[in-house]
C-alpha cells in the first residue's frame, strides 16, 4: 500500500476569507439599523457607534487569534488544549449561533424581498439550501466572494446617496435618555453579526500560507489579517454612515417594536431598501429610486442566502468534528456517497426551519443569536487571553482580556435579561452535554471490556496484515522513494470496479506501464484522524483493491494508493505529479447536469490543474 501524505488545500486567499467573513458582517447592515432605531428612535445612532467600536476590537483581537492558531482557531479548536470542557461548552454555543444565523438571515432575506408570510418563503429557502448540502456543494467561498463583490458596490453607492442628507441626520440626532442601565439593555439588544470572526478563524487551516513559511511551522497573518481589515473597515465605517443617514428620513415612528414610515409601514426589517429608495428618488426621480430599491432588495437578499449557506456548513462541520472526537454520537459522522453527514445535514436544516417557523420575527430571532455567538467568542477569548503559553505582546493581551470582560459583561446581560434567549442556549447546552454523557458512558463500557477483546483484536490484526495489500515500494517516513518509480507510468482514479478498473489494467498490460489505482475518499470536512485513515477502514476501498489485485498477475501487480481528501481533483493532480505519470486515467461521470453544476466538474478541474507533460485520457 501507497501511503499518502493529504493535507487540506490551502487555497484561501485575502478576498476568498474577506468573503467569508463580510458574508456574516455585511449582512448586519441590512437589520441592524432598523432593530436600532426600533429600540432608540432618533438617538440610534450612539448605539450603532458603540457596536461598530466593539466590533473594531473584536476584529483586532481575532488578528491574534489568526496569528496563533494557523491550523485553526475557532473556539473549539483553540481552547481544547486548555479544557476539553470549556471547548465542549464553547463550540454548543457556537452551534446556537449558527442556528440563528441560518433563521435570521432567510428571514431577513425575504423581508427584503416583501413576500408575505416571509417566515414561510425562509423555511423552504432554508429546505432547499439543506437539500443542496446533502450534495456537498463546493467552492462556497468563491460564491460568497461573488455576491459579496455587488453587495459592497450597492453599499457604497447607498453611502454616497447619503452624504448630502448627514446635515440634516444631525440635526434629527438626540441624546440618549433612560440612564446607564437603559441604554445597556439597548446596546446588548443589537450586539449582532458578530460569529463571521470565528467563521475565518476555523478557516486559517485552509488559508494560503505566508511565503517562507511551511506547513510545520505554519503561518497564515498575510491572509487573515487583510480580510479581517478590509472587512472590518468598511463594515464599521458604513454601518456608522449608514446608520447616521437614516436619522435624515423624517416621520419615522416607532410602533409596537415595529418601526412605520410615511407612506410605508414596517420598513424596521428593510430599512437599507427604504433609504435607497427616498435618498436616489429625490436625486434622480422616485422610478429611479425604486429601482435602486429593488437592486438592494436582489443583492441583499443574495448575499443573506449565501450567510444560510454559510451557517449550514459551518453547522455540518462543527458536528461532524465533535463525532469525530468522539464528544457527540458516531451517527453525527456517517456519511453518504457525496462525503456529507446525513444526520448532521438534517438538524442543520431543521432546527433553523423550526426557529423561523416559530418565532416569525427578526428582533425575537436576534435575542436568541446574540447569547450564542457572544458566548462563543467570549470564551475563545477568556481562554487566548489568560494563556501563558502563547507569545502574545503584552498589549495585544490587555486588549484581548478587556474585551472578553465586555463580551462577558453582555452575555451575562442577554442570560439575565432575555428569558427566551436563556431557556434556548441552556436547551442546546444541555442536549450538547446529553449526548456527550452518552458517548462516554459507552466508552467506559467498552474500555471495562477491553481486556477480555483484547486477543481476539491482535489476532484479526495479523490477519488483515497478513493478507492485506501491499507496495513493492520502499517506504520512507510515511512518504514515497520517488528515486524507484518507474518513469512511464499510469495512474488510474477509481472509484468502483467496473469498466475504467478494467481498461487501465489492459492499457498497463499492453503497454508494460506501471499501474497505480488511487481511491480519494471525497469528504468535504477533514481531521486528523482522517489524514491517517488507513485503506483497511474503508470498505469501499478494501473491496476495490481486492478485486483489482485478483484480476492481475502477480509478477505485475498494481501499486495501490489511498487518500482522504476534501478535494478529489487536487488530490489526484498531486499524486500524479508526485509519482511522475505520464497518463492519468479517469471515468467519465454517471451524474446529470445538475449534480455536476452544485459539485464541481472532478475532471474538468483535473484538467485545468494537470501538468502538461502528463496526459489525461476520460474513459467513457
Amino acid at each position: 500500500m501507497i501511503p499518502t501524505n493529504v493535507r487540506r488545500p490551502r487555497n484561501v486567499n485575502v478576498p476568498r476569507a474577506a468573503a467569508i467573513l463580510y458574508g456574516d458582517w455585511g449582512t448586519s447592515k441590512a437589520y441592524v439599523i432598523g432593530l436600532a432605531f426600533a429600540v432608540a428612535g432618533y438617538a440610534s445612532f450612539w448605539l450603532i457607534a458603540a457596536m461598530c467600536v466593539l466590533t473594531a476590537l473584536v476584529g483586532l483581537n481575532y488578528m491574534v487569534i489568526c496569528r496563533l492558531y494557523p491550523d485553526g482557531g475557532g473556539v473549539y479548536a483553540s481552547v481544547r488544549h486548555r479544557s476539553e470542557v470549556i471547548s465542549i461548552v464553547g463550540a454548543f454555543l457556537l452551534i446556537a449561533d449558527y442556528l440563528v444565523t441560518a433563521a435570521i438571515s432567510a428571514l431577513s432575506a425575504f423581508a427584503y424581498l416583501g413576500v408575505p408570510h416571509p417566515e414561510k418563503f425562509a423555511a423552504a429557502a432554508i429546505l432547499i439550501i439543506g437539500f443542496l448540502n446533502l450534495l456537498g456543494p463546493k467552492h462556497t467561498g468563491g460564491l460568497a466572494f461573488l455576491i459579496s463583490v455587488p453587495t459592497a458596490l450597492v453599499v457604497i453607492t447607498l453611502g454616497l446617496f447619503s452624504l448630502p442628507y448627514l446635515g440634516t441626520a444631525i440635526s434629527h440626532l438626540r441624546p440618549l435618555h433612560g440612564g446607564f442601565w437603559g441604554n445597556w439593555a439597548g446596546f446588548v439588544s443589537i450586539v449582532l453579526a458578530l460569529s463571521g470572526v470565528e467563521a475565518i478563524a476555523n478557516a486559517t487551516g485552509i488559508m494560503k500560507l505566508n511565503p517562507g513559511s511551511t506547513d510545520t511551522h505554519p503561518s497564515v497573518t498575510k491572509t487573515s489579517t487583510p480580510a479581517l481589515l478590509i472587512v472590518m473597515i468598511e463594515v464599521c465605517v458604513f454601518t456608522a454612515l449608514l446608520g447616521l443617514a437614516m436619522h435624515a428620513l423624517g416621520g419615522l415612528q416607532v410602533v409596537n417594536g415595529d418601526v412605520n414610515a410615511p407612506g410605508a409601514e414596517g420598513v424596521r426589517d428593510y430599512m437599507l431598501r427604504y433609504m435607497g429608495q427616498v435618498f436616489a428618488g429625490n436625486a434622480l426621480g422616485p422610478a429611479i429610486g425604486h429601482v435602486f430599491g429593488v437592486i438592494i432588495s436582489v443583492v441583499f437578499g443574495l448575499l443573506l442566502f449565501s450567510a444560510v449557506n454559510t451557517s449550514i456548513v459551518a453547522l455540518i462541520n462543527i458536528q461532524f468534528l465533535l463525532a469525530r472526537d468522539r464528544e457527540i454520537p458516531k451517527i453525527f459522522q456517517r456519511l453518504n456517497k457525496w462525503g456529507v453527514p446525513t444526520v448532521a445535514m438534517v438538524l442543520a436544516t431543521v432546527v433553523p426551519m423550526s426557529l423561523v417557523i416559530f418565532v416569525k420575527d427578526i428582533a425575537g430571532l436576534a435575542e436568541l443569536y446574540a447569547v450564542g455567538v457572544v458566548g462563543a467568542i467570549a470564551t475563545n477569548l477568556g481562554a487566548t487571553a489568560t494563556d501563558r503559553t502563547r507569545s502574545v505582546k503584552p498589549w495585544e493581551r490587555t486588549l484581548m482580556f478587556v474585551t472578553f470582560l465586555l463580551m462577558a459583561a453582555i452575555e451575562l446581560s442577554l442570560l439575565i435579561d432575555k428569558p427566551n434567549a436563556r431557556y434556548f442556549v441552556i436547551t442546546v447546552l444541555l442536549v450538547g452535554l446529553i449526548l456527550r454523557g452518552l458517548v462516554q458512558e459507552r466508552r467506559m463500557k467498552k474500555e471495562a471490556l477491553a481486556p477480555t477483546q483484547l486477543p481476539i483484536q491482535q489476532t484479526t490484526a495479523s490477519a488483515v496484515s497478513a493478507g492485506g495489500l501491499s507496495s513493492p515500494l520502499p517506504v520512507a517516513r510515511g512518504g514515497l522513494d520517488v528515486n524507484t518509480l518507474d518513469a512511464e507510468s499510469i495512474l488510474c482514479a477509481i472509484r468502483g470496479t467496473g469498466r475504467t478498473l478494467d481498461f487501465a489494467l489492459r492499457e498497463a498490460r499492453q503497454t508494460g506501464s506501471r499501474l497505480y489505482l488511487l481511491f480519494v475518499r471525497e469528504q468535504p470536512f477533514m481531521t486528523e484522524q482522517d489524514a491517517k485513515r488507513k485503506w483497511q477502514e474503508d470498505p469501499e476501498a478494501s473491496t476495490i483493491f481486492a478485486e483489482a489485485k485478483s484480476k492481475t498477475d502477480a509478477d505485475h501487480p498494481p501499486l495501490f494508493c489511498y487518500a482522504v481528501s476534501p478535494s478529489a481533483a487536487e488530490t489526484i493532480v498531486d499524486v500524479a505529479a508526485t509519482l511522475g505519470a505520464s497518463r492519468v486515467i479517469v471515468g467519465a461521470p454517471q451524474r446529470n447536469a445538475l449534480i455536476n453544476l452544485l459539485r464541481g466538474n472532478v475532471i474538468r478541474e483535473v484538467s485545468n490543474s494537470l501538468p502538461e507533460e502528463i496526459d489525461l485520457l476520460v474513459y467513457a
